[in-house]
């Protein structure tokens, strides 16, 4: 199976070059030809790992032996993904039981060996270029660690990430860099594009790209929405899953399972106030700008790459999107509110970007009356990471994984650049 730039203006490529080129030479988005249907027997599989291999095994359409496949997918994903029922009709999945607590393993981690496969069977090395509003960066450092024949830089806002996360990706040292922009997240998403398309560059390097605009990072993220039915089938024929969106990677690999066959009736795409996407749901205007911080920084992203991927599989047209999307926007004032409710009905405990999803929730039983089909939350990150603006809300102590624990007992080393192109250009040249 090939696969095709959104932009339509580059090559069709094999799924090897989709994953080691990471972004089309055109700055488009790699996305496959076709998409295959799940046998029904899928959905009777009640074990992650067996459940994951099987779905891969048609996305992938034998370009890695079945052997090979296995062997990534068992490595990937040695982590429990629970599922729990907090109130009424809605669930959350809690996605943040890998190394580094955030829903960002997933991806960051079947990639990693994916791509260290790839590499293996060409001899070859490259660099990955990424950039983090948050999660993305410590997943990919975790997951890329230590990988023969890759070097990893990471790009992210200073002052713009929490101070967890920021010990995450700045602490691991080897072949992982940090370079500590003075700008945004967009800004820092642009860099890493600029360098994709810049020729001079890619002549002395070889980049690629473990952002969700690798297929290779959206593909494993497509899986735990099949495990979520799984695990309501017997109650229910459909479920409605409710995503956090910042770069609308996690919400696009929903949309890949539904077309996979998955019985999923609806999605909210709840974002912070970097509404772009819940505005064109609702007026058909898509209008990218410059991001704007909140408490669920992940999600401060003003110009979403995958929202490309996200016009293919509705052909560009927006009534067909947002008959199976709803979106809705949450204010910070509404996160910290939905945490503190939360917690005191339940005692359970969200960090903020699950917080915009609980919110969007319960708006949308409101809006649509919806109290039966249960909704499944997909919950991004442990609260831990984000304790000192959860126990100010609440006023309790966090308690904290002993594996992050050791994390912010290491010294942070991270290189300060502009978001001048040309000085980050010079420094790729230079390293």
């Amino acid at each position: 199976m090939k696969y095709y730039s959104t932009e339509g203006k580059s090559e069709k490529v094999s799924f090897e070059r989709a994953v080691i080129n990471g972004l089309a030479p055109d700055r488009g988005l790699y996305f496959p030809e076709r998409i295959g249907v799940l046998d029904k027997k899928v959905f009777d599989i009640d074990n992650f790992q067996t459940l994951s291999f099987e779905i891969a095994k048609v996305l992938l359409d034998n370009a890695i032996p079945d052997n090979t496949l296995k062997t990534i997918i068992d490595s990937s994903f040695n982590f429990s993904v629970p599922l729990n029922k907090i109130d009424k009709n809605i669930y959350i999945l809690e996605l943040f039981h890998g190394p580094t607590a955030a829903f960002k393993d997933f991806g960051a981690r079947f990639m990693a060996y994916t791509l260290n496969y790839l590499l293996a069977r060409e001899n070859k090395k490259v660099t990955i270029l990424v950039a983090t509003s948050g999660d993305t960066g410590s997943a990919v450092a975790n997951g890329f660690y230590g990988m023969e024949n890759i070097d990893v830089i990471i790009l992210y806002p200073s002052n713009k990430v929490s101070h967890f996360q920021e010990k995450q990706l700045t602490t691991l040292g080897g072949n992982i860099t940090a370079l500590e922009v003075d700008g945004t997240f967009d800004d820092c998403q642009k860099l890493v594009k600029d360098a994709f398309v810049d020729s001079d560059l890619n002549s002395k390097i070889s980049l690629s790209s473990a952002n969700s605009i690798n297929i290779a990072r959206l593909y494993p993220q497509s899986f735990y929405y099949v495990w979520a039915y799984n695990l309501l089938k017997k109650e229910n024929d459909e479920i409605i899953c409710c995503t956090p969106s910042g770069n609308f990677g996690n919400l696009t690999a929903g949309l890949l399972a539904k077309k996979l066959s998955t019985p999923i009736n609806k999605f909210i795409a709840a974002t912070n106030i970097n509404d772009v996407v819940p505005e064109y749901l609702d007026t058909g205007i898509f209008s990218p700008r410059s991001s704007k911080k909140t408490h669920s920084n992940a999600m401060d992203v003003g110009n979403p790459s995958n929202f490309a991927r996200m016009l293919e599989l509705y052909d560009g047209n927006r009534d067909k999107m947002a008959k199976d999307i709803v979106g809705f926007k949450v204010t910070d004032e509404e996160t910290l509110s939905t945490i503190s409710d939360v917690y005191k009905r339940t005692n359970y405990i969200l960090d903020p970007h699950t917080a915009v999803g609980y919110f969007a929730c319960e708006k949308f039983i409101k809006n649509s009356g919806n109290n039966k089909l249960p909704i499944v939350l997909l919950s991004t990150a442990h609260p831990s990471k984000f304790s000192e603006i959860i126990e100010k809300t609440i006023n309790v102590k966090v308690d904290i994984p002993s594996e992050l624990k050791k994390v912010l007992e290491k010294e942070k080393v991270s290189i300060k650049v502009s978001n001048k192109y040309d000085d980050f250009k010079n420094f790729l040249m230079g390293k």
